[in-house]
Protein backbone atom coordinates (compact mmCIF):
# COMPACT_ATOMS: atom_id res chain seq x y z
CA UNK A 1 0.00 0.00 0.00
CA UNK A 2 1.13 3.53 -0.82
CA UNK A 3 -0.38 6.26 1.33
CA UNK A 4 -0.40 10.04 1.68
CA UNK A 5 -0.41 11.17 5.31
CA UNK A 6 -1.44 14.64 6.42
CA UNK A 7 -0.20 14.93 10.00
CA UNK A 8 -0.43 17.69 12.61
CA UNK A 9 3.05 18.88 13.62
CA UNK A 10 3.62 21.15 16.62
CA UNK A 11 7.01 21.68 18.22
CA UNK A 12 5.68 22.26 21.74
CA UNK A 13 2.69 23.53 23.69
CA UNK A 14 3.54 27.17 23.02
CA UNK A 15 4.21 26.85 19.28
CA UNK A 16 1.84 27.26 16.36
CA UNK A 17 1.01 23.95 14.71
CA UNK A 18 0.32 23.07 11.08
CA UNK A 19 -0.47 20.10 8.87
CA UNK A 20 2.46 18.46 7.05
CA UNK A 21 2.20 15.97 4.20
CA UNK A 22 4.25 12.76 3.99
CA UNK A 23 4.37 9.81 1.61
CA UNK A 24 4.80 6.23 2.82
CA UNK A 25 5.13 3.21 0.57
CA UNK A 26 5.11 -0.58 0.87
CA UNK A 27 2.78 -0.50 3.87
CA UNK A 28 1.48 -3.97 4.71
CA UNK A 29 -2.28 -4.28 5.26
CA UNK A 30 -1.46 -6.37 8.34
CA UNK A 31 0.44 -3.53 10.05
CA UNK A 32 -1.23 -1.76 12.91
CA UNK A 33 -1.71 1.99 12.52
CA UNK A 34 1.07 2.68 15.02
CA UNK A 35 3.43 0.31 13.21
CA UNK A 36 2.76 2.33 10.07
CA UNK A 37 3.72 5.50 11.98
CA UNK A 38 6.86 3.72 13.19
CA UNK A 39 7.79 3.06 9.56
CA UNK A 40 7.26 6.74 8.76
CA UNK A 41 9.44 7.77 11.71
CA UNK A 42 12.24 5.47 10.56
CA UNK A 43 12.01 7.17 7.18
CA UNK A 44 12.13 10.62 8.79
CA UNK A 45 15.11 9.65 10.95
CA UNK A 46 16.98 8.45 7.86
CA UNK A 47 16.26 11.79 6.20
CA UNK A 48 17.49 13.75 9.23
CA UNK A 49 14.02 15.06 10.08
CA UNK A 50 12.46 15.16 13.55
CA UNK A 51 10.26 12.06 14.02
CA UNK A 52 6.57 12.48 14.80
CA UNK A 53 5.71 12.31 18.50
CA UNK A 54 2.68 10.21 19.41
CA UNK A 55 1.52 8.50 22.59
CA UNK A 56 1.47 4.74 22.99
CA UNK A 57 2.22 2.17 25.65
CA UNK A 58 0.68 -1.30 25.76
CA UNK A 59 -0.21 -1.52 22.04
CA UNK A 60 -2.75 -4.16 23.07
CA UNK A 61 -5.88 -2.02 23.32
CA UNK A 62 -5.70 -1.90 27.10
CA UNK A 63 -4.34 1.49 28.18
CA UNK A 64 -5.86 3.94 25.68
CA UNK A 65 -2.71 6.07 25.40
CA UNK A 66 -2.68 5.74 21.60
CA UNK A 67 -5.68 7.98 20.89
CA UNK A 68 -5.61 9.89 17.58
CA UNK A 69 -8.12 11.59 15.33
CA UNK A 70 -7.94 9.71 12.03
CA UNK A 71 -9.87 11.18 9.12
CA UNK A 72 -11.95 13.05 11.68
CA UNK A 73 -12.86 9.96 13.73
CA UNK A 74 -11.58 9.24 17.23
CA UNK A 75 -9.36 6.14 16.94
CA UNK A 76 -10.22 5.86 13.25
CA UNK A 77 -12.91 4.08 11.22
CA UNK A 78 -13.23 0.99 13.45
CA UNK A 79 -14.60 0.76 16.99
CA UNK A 80 -11.26 -0.03 18.60
CA UNK A 81 -8.17 1.69 19.94
CA UNK A 82 -5.71 3.21 17.48
CA UNK A 83 -3.06 0.58 18.27
CA UNK A 84 -5.51 -2.18 17.32
CA UNK A 85 -6.56 -0.47 14.09
CA UNK A 86 -4.94 -2.19 11.10
CA UNK A 87 -4.04 -0.77 7.74
CA UNK A 88 -6.41 -3.15 5.96
CA UNK A 89 -9.12 -0.70 7.04
CA UNK A 90 -7.69 1.73 4.46
CA UNK A 91 -7.22 1.59 0.69
CA UNK A 92 -4.09 1.76 -1.43
CA UNK A 93 -3.47 5.34 -2.53
CA UNK A 94 -5.68 6.82 0.21
CA UNK A 95 -4.97 10.13 1.90
CA UNK A 96 -5.20 9.87 5.69
CA UNK A 97 -5.48 12.90 7.98
CA UNK A 98 -4.02 12.40 11.46
CA UNK A 99 -4.56 14.87 14.30
CA UNK A 100 -4.30 14.91 18.11
CA UNK A 101 -7.43 14.75 20.27
CA UNK A 102 -9.60 17.79 19.57
CA UNK A 103 -10.48 19.23 22.98
CA UNK A 104 -9.46 22.39 24.80
CA UNK A 105 -9.17 20.37 28.03
CA UNK A 106 -6.52 18.19 26.32
CA UNK A 107 -3.87 20.75 25.24
CA UNK A 108 -1.31 19.60 22.67
CA UNK A 109 2.15 18.94 24.12
CA UNK A 110 3.93 18.03 20.88
CA UNK A 111 2.73 16.82 17.49
CA UNK A 112 0.08 14.17 18.26
CA UNK A 113 0.66 14.04 22.03
CA UNK A 114 -1.85 15.72 24.34
CA UNK A 115 -2.00 16.37 28.07
CA UNK A 116 -4.77 14.18 29.52
CA UNK A 117 -4.02 14.90 33.16
CA UNK A 118 -7.46 16.54 33.46
CA UNK A 119 -8.85 13.00 33.71
CA UNK A 120 -6.44 12.24 36.56
CA UNK A 121 -7.59 15.32 38.44
CA UNK A 122 -11.24 14.29 38.03
CA UNK A 123 -10.43 10.89 39.55
CA UNK A 124 -8.47 12.54 42.37
CA UNK A 125 -11.51 14.70 43.12
CA UNK A 126 -13.63 11.71 44.07
CA UNK A 127 -13.19 8.61 41.92
CA UNK A 128 -12.26 6.34 44.80
CA UNK A 129 -13.62 4.75 47.97
CA UNK A 130 -12.22 5.20 51.48
CA UNK A 131 -11.65 1.93 53.30
CA UNK A 132 -9.62 0.70 56.23
CA UNK A 133 -6.53 -1.10 54.97
CA UNK A 134 -5.59 -4.51 56.27
CA UNK A 135 -6.02 -8.12 55.30
CA UNK A 136 -8.15 -8.99 52.29
CA UNK A 137 -11.81 -9.53 53.26
CA UNK A 138 -13.32 -12.98 53.07
CA UNK A 139 -14.97 -13.89 49.78
CA UNK A 140 -18.66 -12.95 49.73
CA UNK A 141 -18.28 -10.96 52.95
CA UNK A 142 -20.27 -8.23 51.21
CA UNK A 143 -22.58 -9.80 48.62
CA UNK A 144 -23.31 -7.77 45.48
CA UNK A 145 -26.44 -8.54 43.40
CA UNK A 146 -25.45 -9.88 39.98
CA UNK A 147 -27.19 -7.12 38.02
CA UNK A 148 -25.30 -4.48 39.99
CA UNK A 149 -22.01 -6.35 39.68
CA UNK A 150 -22.44 -6.75 35.92
CA UNK A 151 -23.23 -3.08 35.40
CA UNK A 152 -20.34 -2.00 37.64
CA UNK A 153 -17.98 -4.24 35.68
CA UNK A 154 -19.22 -2.93 32.33
CA UNK A 155 -18.67 0.67 33.46
CA UNK A 156 -15.24 -0.20 34.89
CA UNK A 157 -14.01 -1.25 31.45
CA UNK A 158 -13.53 2.45 30.61
CA UNK A 159 -9.81 2.95 29.93
CA UNK A 160 -9.86 6.75 30.08
CA UNK A 161 -8.52 7.17 26.55
CA UNK A 162 -10.47 10.38 25.90
CA UNK A 163 -12.13 9.29 22.65
CA UNK A 164 -15.51 10.33 24.07
CA UNK A 165 -14.22 13.86 24.60
CA UNK A 166 -12.57 14.07 21.19
CA UNK A 167 -15.70 12.81 19.43
CA UNK A 168 -18.12 15.08 21.29
CA UNK A 169 -18.92 18.37 19.51
CA UNK A 170 -19.07 19.98 22.97
CA UNK A 171 -15.83 18.45 24.24
CA UNK A 172 -17.73 16.87 27.14
CA UNK A 173 -16.25 14.15 29.35
CA UNK A 174 -19.69 13.04 30.59
CA UNK A 175 -19.30 9.45 29.33
CA UNK A 176 -15.97 9.07 31.14
CA UNK A 177 -17.39 10.71 34.26
CA UNK A 178 -20.60 8.67 34.08
CA UNK A 179 -18.61 5.44 33.78
CA UNK A 180 -16.64 6.23 36.94
CA UNK A 181 -19.73 7.31 38.86
CA UNK A 182 -21.68 4.21 37.77
CA UNK A 183 -18.82 1.84 38.49
CA UNK A 184 -18.56 2.89 42.14
CA UNK A 185 -22.23 3.78 42.64
CA UNK A 186 -23.40 0.23 41.81
CA UNK A 187 -21.28 -1.31 44.57
CA UNK A 188 -22.02 -1.31 48.31
CA UNK A 189 -18.46 -0.16 49.02
CA UNK A 190 -19.15 3.02 47.08
CA UNK A 191 -22.27 4.13 48.92
CA UNK A 192 -20.70 6.00 51.82
CA UNK A 193 -19.29 8.73 49.57
CA UNK A 194 -21.77 8.44 46.71
CA UNK A 195 -23.26 11.94 46.91
CA UNK A 196 -20.09 13.85 47.75
CA UNK A 197 -18.27 11.90 45.02
CA UNK A 198 -20.51 13.00 42.18
CA UNK A 199 -20.59 16.62 43.39
CA UNK A 200 -16.80 16.97 43.57
CA UNK A 201 -16.11 15.09 40.33
CA UNK A 202 -18.64 17.14 38.34
CA UNK A 203 -17.20 20.35 39.80
CA UNK A 204 -13.70 19.29 38.74
CA UNK A 205 -14.98 18.29 35.28
CA UNK A 206 -16.39 21.78 34.78
CA UNK A 207 -13.29 23.43 36.25
CA UNK A 208 -11.10 21.61 33.70
CA UNK A 209 -13.02 23.21 30.84
CA UNK A 210 -14.91 20.21 29.49
CA UNK A 211 -18.19 21.05 27.79
CA UNK A 212 -21.72 20.07 28.74
CA UNK A 213 -23.55 16.99 27.49
CA UNK A 214 -26.37 17.47 25.00
CA UNK A 215 -27.02 13.74 24.40
CA UNK A 216 -25.69 13.65 20.85
CA UNK A 217 -24.26 10.16 21.39
CA UNK A 218 -20.99 10.50 19.48
CA UNK A 219 -19.16 9.63 22.69
CA UNK A 220 -20.50 6.10 22.99
CA UNK A 221 -20.22 5.54 19.23
CA UNK A 222 -16.49 6.30 19.40
CA UNK A 223 -15.79 4.49 22.68
CA UNK A 224 -13.48 1.49 22.07
CA UNK A 225 -14.94 -0.25 25.12
CA UNK A 226 -18.53 0.54 24.08
CA UNK A 227 -19.51 2.19 27.36
CA UNK A 228 -23.30 2.66 27.10
CA UNK A 229 -24.91 6.08 27.06
CA UNK A 230 -27.07 5.25 30.09
CA UNK A 231 -24.13 5.85 32.45
CA UNK A 232 -24.73 9.56 31.78
CA UNK A 233 -28.31 9.08 33.04
CA UNK A 234 -26.87 7.60 36.22
CA UNK A 235 -24.51 10.55 36.50
CA UNK A 236 -27.39 13.03 36.16
CA UNK A 237 -29.55 11.08 38.63
CA UNK A 238 -26.79 11.00 41.24
CA UNK A 239 -25.98 14.67 40.72
CA UNK A 240 -29.59 15.67 41.41
CA UNK A 241 -29.62 13.39 44.46
CA UNK A 242 -26.39 14.93 45.74
CA UNK A 243 -28.04 18.36 45.66
CA UNK A 244 -30.95 17.01 47.71
CA UNK A 245 -28.41 15.61 50.18
CA UNK A 246 -26.82 19.04 50.54
CA UNK A 247 -23.63 18.52 48.51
Amino acid sequence: MNLTLKIWRQADADSQGAMHTYQVSDVSPDMSFLEMLDVLNEQLNAEGEEPIAFDSDCREGICGMCGLMINGDAHGPEVTTTCQLHMRSFSDGETITIEPWRASAFPVLKDLCVDRRAFDRIIQAGGYISVNTGAAPDAHAMPVPKDNADRAFDAATCIGCGACVAACPNGSASLFLGAKITHLGELPQGQAERWSRVATMVAQHDHEGFGGCTNIGQCTAACPKEIPLDVISTLNHDLRASIRHGH
